[in-house]
Formats: structure tokens, C-alpha cells, sequence
């Protein structure tokens, strides 16, 4: 079997008639299962409020742009990420009604955790797809919740959350514990705790506020996985198992490991890991707006962040009240102004980094579910110029993109080749 992925696509307005993506959508169309990230709400202006939180910002556009995209060649998607509540349950199942409509196969979200958690299927002539989408930055609302007996489950996304702590050494995690006294930050929630609401701490253990603190050999930032999560993407591995000829896993994740974008979190490796351990047969990343490494882990492709596809963060054309107030601005104001704001005069952010704008397309190719062979078509996004073409990509022949792409790979055994048509081959 052959596989195509793209990463990020914040796509805000309708691609105009005539914009030519043939040299991708020739590419994309040779696997047989070919996935994409959708990240926006589909509903239209003033059909439903935002929340009172976003994934960044609060990004929609209208359903139509599907028919915009499907031409590409994508036949899988999800839109489980960090903006799939931006406009409150409205939005949600609004976007959800649009992705149903479209024929695309889609997985990550739902009307109850059961859904959100569930394999969606992609019948080829090659065989059977399996698509399991999980997500680890989110707003604690938006994951989708367990039906019971005299209970619906609740509309949301089927999300990894984290558990994280600070490990210090005995001298100064007692220094925490005095600290936290002397200031009382803890006072409340103490009171709370002897009333049997929150679990009694060991004496390895402090907290200060929300942050949590215990003993370690070294200063260290602990992120991981809550395991009643992973048991639940391991059943539905299980249960995809039977169903498909071969598993994929959709991963949004921003974490970082250290001081580097580039870097994953070690959760988000050994969740990649486990993952391929269960039974799956890929991992797919994105989430953090660039590139990330490329593992082959038991002949099984890891690819940590595929960037952006599409990137369209300056074509929002409204926005809710609650996304101008916390730029100290009101709705009084234009979407202009307010972006010009958040961003310092548009000199900040991701439309000004070249990194979110310099991806890579993989075309892997399996036999059995063995992995055989990995291609990938360098892209570009239109980062200025013609307004009508922002954000949206083409073919690279930009030899900075594999420079930078093959070093972060050294480190995790993945040799990558710049061959004379443009394309890159991956050996491990």
C-alpha cells in the first residue's frame, strides 16, 4: 500500500479558480489512503458564539472550502486540535455535520468520548484503512466525555491529557515548601484538602498554586501521558486490529522537549512508541507549525510534525469579542487592528516565520505493513506577494528545506537524500 500526509491546514478563505496544484495533487494522489490535519471550524459569521477560550485564534470559515481542498486528492482527515471548540458547540458540530457531508474519512471527534475515540475506516482497492486521532493540547472543556447509563456523553475531542511536575533535589524542593508557606498560596486548597476533597501529599511532594513539585535526583519538567488515556487508544488499536489491514495515528501535539520547537516531548516519543508496541503502523504529527524529526521505529514510520500545509492566520475577517478584549481592544475595532496589535505591527508571530512556511509531503510505501520506501516532496507557502495566494503551497525546489529537515533527523538514525527532481529519499 502507499500513503500521502500533509500537516496543518488553517485555511481561512475559498482557494481561488485557477490556483495550480497539480504538481501536488499528482504527488498526493499515489498513496491510497491520503490524511490531512483540518484546522478550522466550518460555520458561518455570527452563526454561533466563540468560547471563552481558543486554540490561539479563533479561526472559522465557511463549509465550502472543502470542495476547495478535496480536489488535492485527500481522502482522511481530523480536525481534533486546539481549535476545534473555538466557536463553542455550534461551531463544533456545525464543522462536524460539514466533514460528514464531505465524504472524507474522519476520526477525533465526536458526540461523546465513544465516538471521538472510535477508528474511522477507508476501504481501497489495496486494502483496508484504519484512522485513530488523538490530541494533547486542548482546553479541559473540550474533551468529549463517557456516556452511562443515565447520562449523554459529552460533544468534544478525544484528547491525551497531561499530567506534568517539577522534580528538584531534597534542598531545594524545601525550598518550594517555605516558600509556599511563608506566601499561604496554598491556603485554600489545604483547607480544602482536609475537608476529602483532593488527595493527601506524600512528603516527596509540594505544590505551589497550580504547580506541582517532588523529589528527584536533578531540576527536571516531567510531562506525561495520563494513562487512562493511553489505555483507551491501545483498545481502539485493538479493536482496528481486526477491522484494517493497517493503523494509522493522527497526533496533535505543540509540546516541546528543552528550548526547541523542533524538538517533541519525550511523552509525545514514548506515546509514538507505544503507539507502533499496540499494534499500530504509523504515526502522524502535527500541531506546531514546522517541521519535526522522522523515526522509523520497527519499520514503522514516525513523523513527529509535518508543518503546515496551508497557513492563513491573517485572513481571519471576524472575530468574537472575547478575542479583541484580550488585546485590549473591543469590537469597535477592525480584524486589522487587532491582528496588527497581537502581532507588533505584524513583525511577531508565525506569518513571520519562514519555518511555518517550509514543509514536506511523505509518500511512503509498504509491503504488507512493512515499511519499503519514504519520498518526500519539499513545499513552500506563499509567505508575501499576491494576497489571493497566501499561505497556500507549491512545490519547493528551496534546498534549505532538506538542509534543515536532515539535520534534525541524524540524531534519530534517519538518513535523508536530496535527489535531482527536488524530492527526498529517507533510509534508516
Amino acid at each position: 500500500m502507499k500513503f500521502t500526509a500533509a500537516g496543518d491546514m488553517i485555511i481561512q478563505k475559498r482557494i481561488y479558480e485557477g490556483y495550480d496544484f497539480s504538481e501536488l495533487s499528482d504527488f498526493i494522489k499515489q498513496g491510497d489512503a491520503r490524511f490531512f490535519n483540518l484546522e478550522t471550524t466550518l460555520n458561518r459569521t455570527g452563526d454561533t458564539c466563540g468560547s471563552a477560550f481558543s486554540g490561539g485564534t479563533y479561526i472559522r470559515t465557511d463549509p465550502e472550502v472543502l470542495d476547495d481542498i478535496k480536489p488535492y486528492g485527500f481522502n482522511m482527515t481530523s480536525f481534533n486540535n486546539n481549535h476545534a471548540l473555538d466557536f463553542s458547540y455550534g461551531g463544533f458540530f456545525s464543522t462536524l455535520e460539514a466533514v460528514n457531508a464531505s465524504g472524507l474519512v474522519h476520526s477525533g471527534a465526536g458526540r461523546n468520548l465513544a465516538e471521538a475515540a472510535a477508528p474511522a475506516y477507508l476501504n481501497t482497492k489495496n486494502g483496508r484503512v484504519a484512522l485513530i486521532s488523538v490530541n494533547s493540547n486542548f482546553d479541559p472543556s473540550a474533551m468529549a466525555g463517557e456516556q452511562s447509563p443515565l447520562f449523554p456523553g459529552r460533544a468534544g475531542v478525544n484528547g491525551l491529557r497531561i499530567k506534568s511536575r517539577v522534580e528538584l533535589p531534597k534542598e531545594e524542593l524545601e525550598h518550594i515548601k517555605r516558600i509556599a508557606k511563608a506566601t499561604n498560596i496554598n491556603a485554600a486548597k489545604e483547607i480544602t484538602r482536609k475537608e476529602g476533597y483532593y488527595p493527601e501529599l506524600c512528603d516527596d511532594e509540594c505544590e505551589l498554586g497550580e504547580l506541582k513539585f517532588k523529589l528527584g535526583d536533578e531540576p527536571r519538567f516531567v510531562m506525561e501521558i495520563d494513562e487512562r488515556d493511553i489505555a483507551r487508544v491501545e483498545k481502539a488499536i485493538f479493536e482496528a486490529s481486526l477491522q484494517a489491514d493497517y493503523i494509522m495515528i493522527s497526533v496533535h501535539s505543540h509540546q516541546i522537549s528543552g528550548d526547541s520547537k523542533e524538538e517533541p516531548s519525550q511523552f509525545l516519543k514514548d506515546f509514538a512508541h507505544r503507539c507502533i508496541d499496540a499494534g499500530a503502523h504509523a504515526v502522524v504529527g502535527h500541531g506546531p507549525h514546522l517541521l519535526r524529526p522522522i523515526e522509523v521505529y520497527k519499520d514503522c514510520p514516525i513523523f513527529y510534525s509535518l508543518g503546515d500545509f496551508v497557513l492563513q492566520l491573517y485572513n481571519v475577517e471576524t472575530a468574537p469579542e472575547d478575542f479583541f478584549q484580550k488585546h485590549g481592544l473591543t469590537s469597535a475595532s477592525t480584524v486589522h487592528e487587532l491582528l496588527a496589535k497581537r502581532s507588533k505591527n505584524f513583525t511577531v508571530g508565525l506569518m513571520t516565520d519562514k519555518r511555518m512556511f517550509r514543509s514536506v509531503i511523505p509518500l511512503w510505501e509498504t509491503e504488507g505493513t512493512k515499511l519499503k520506501s519514504i519520498t518526500l516532496m519539499p513545499i513552500e507557502m506563499c509567505m508575501d506577494g499576491n494576497k489571493a495566494e497566501t499561505g497556500l503551497p507549491k512545490k519547493s525546489c528551496n534546498p534549505e528545506i532538506f538542509e534543515y529537515l536532515r539535520d534534525m533527523c541524524k540524531s534519530y538514525g534517519t538518513v535523508l537524500t536530496l535527489r535531482k527532481d527536488g524530492l527526498i529519499d529517507c533510509k534508516w
